[in-house]
């Protein structure tokens, strides 16, 4: 059986979670008739700390229709090194938004006087900084909690110059299990919050975005249309996410434990070079720079062997814990990469 640790966003909907998708009510979500979306919707924005929220098909898209919410064509958004909006959502945020993205700090962190570096004044020869966007976790820096006392510092800086704050907080859930503080008090610091249910909380499908009502129920809800993502029966999905925040928040501790399992465990496999105390969360990066082929060779064996990862880098791999991922199987992955690496070599 292949364990697959590519991403928390592999997970399959658990037989109860199916069940309570399939007993939904659902209306036209388009005509504002679903009853599943609008509790949802309510719930989410209350644990949030929030108006109002919107669901939406992904956190792209979240995050996308955040950009056209705070910032006009030709505006800037300040943003940590790495930042999912930055490389992964397809510059999106310049083809459909005109915003210039600006990375700011080292490993997805940046502190106040980073970003006040970076900002922009309105000059007419100038891109004019509008937004300041935080991710928390920080996916490519390895599930990274960005520290909460940083966040306030910068947005109290980032208010007192006129900028609004959007978070990036697909992961917010796994940060909330980390620190242990309530969402809302993660959220707080923020305009607008977007959260992901697809990802650690093991729904199928699902994001939100949430902040004050006006700004979501009118403009979000506008700009989602525009960017096809108005759907009609869509209670379907928001109770897999229901199920999920029912079910599945609170067992992200366990998710947390197993990277932290994992890390260790590869930290022990020669060859492999994994900082166990970076793990925060459920994400682990390592490093095997000193295994013939790279990263993309490592890959390529670790599949072989029964084990799915992926590449960061030429020399960075990453794995992932999540729902469908037991303790045995985080033991068993262990020995199984330890062996594709004893079968690839040593570079030099």
């Amino acid at each position: 059986m292949t364990i697959d640790l590519r991403s928390d966003t592999v997970t399959q909907p658990t037989p109860a979670m199916r069940r309570a998708m399939a007993e939904a009510p659902v209306g036209d979500d388009v005509y504002g008739e679903d009853p599943s979306a609008r509790l949802l919707e309510e719930r989410v924005a209350e644990l949030l700390g929030k108006e109002a929220a919107l669901f939406v098909p992904s956190g792209t898209m979240a995050n996308q229709v955040a950009l056209q919410l705070h910032c006009r064509p030709g505006e800037e958004a300040i943003i940590g090194e790495n930042s999912h909006v930055f490389l992964y959502e397809c510059g999106a945020a310049a083809a459909f938004g005109g915003v210039t993205l600006v990375p700011v700090g080292t490993g997805g962190l940046f502190d106040a006087a980073q970003m006040e570096a970076a900002i922009k004044e309105d000059h007419y020869y100038l891109a004019p900084s509008r937004l300041v966007w935080v991710e928390n976790t920080h996916n490519v820096a390895g599930g990274r909690v960005f520290p909460q006392d940083q966040i306030v510092a910068l947005a109290d800086r980032a208010r007192a110059r006129g900028l609004s704050l959007h978070l990036d907080g697909a992961r917010i859930w796994n940060a909330g299990i980390a620190t242990g503080l309530p969402l809302d008090v993660l959220a707080a610091p923020f305009d607008t919050v977007s959260a992901c249910f697809s990802k650690g909380l093991g729904a199928p499908v699902g994001s939100v975005i949430a902040g004050p009502r006006e700004l979501i129920e009118v403009r979000a809800r506008r700009i989602r249309r525009m960017f096809g993502g108005a759907m009609r029966q869509v209670g379907l999905l928001c109770a897999a996410a229901h199920h999920a925040l029912d079910h599945h928040l609170g067992r992200l501790a366990t998710d947390h434990e197993n990277a932290a399992l994992l890390a260790h465990g590869l930290a022990d496999v020669p060859g492999i070079t994994c900082d166990a105390s970076a793990v925060e969360t459920n994400i682990v990066n390592f490093d095997v720079a000193d295994v013939a082929g790279g990263a993309s060779a490592f890959v390529t064996r670790a599949r072989a062997a029964g084990v799915l990862v992926g590449a960061i880098d030429e020399q960075r791999v990453r794995a992932v814990t999540h729902l469908d991922v037991s303790r045995a199987a985080v033991l068993e992955a262990v020995e199984l990469l330890s062996g594709a690496v004893g079968k690839m070599g040593k570079m030099g």
